[in-house]
């Protein structure tokens, strides 16, 4: 077995990359969503600028890098990884909405 071979992501077994993307989505997505959130906090509060561009560039850069693992895996891997995201997104959005009312 080469070199290439061994690390490869798309030859690990479906059943092992799909849990791990999805968990590694939420993970992603939370970390993204609360970022978003900070930023938004300060914009509004009219705090740090350089703090509010610091955490875009940083949550940009995390969800593409994110992303490029997951496409190393395979598309299902990446719709796992998506849906994790998007399963992070719902949450904060629930916890947001019935904290607000």
């Amino acid at each position: 077995m080469d070199e290439r071979t061994m690390i490869d992501l798309a030859a690990l077994p479906l059943s092992v990359v799909l849990p791990v993307c999805l968990l590694g989505g939420l993970v992603l997505g939370y970390t993204y969503f609360r970022a978003l959130r900070m930023t938004a906090d300060l914009i509004v509060g009219q705090g740090r600028p350089l703090l509010g561009l610091a955490l875009t560039l940083g949550r940009l850069t995390l969800l593409a890098a994110g992303f490029y693992l997951a496409v190393q895996a395979g598309a299902f891997a990446l719709l796992a990884a998506l849906a994790g995201v998007l399963g992070a997104k719902a949450l904060m959005l629930r916890r947001v909405r019935r904290h607000d009312t």
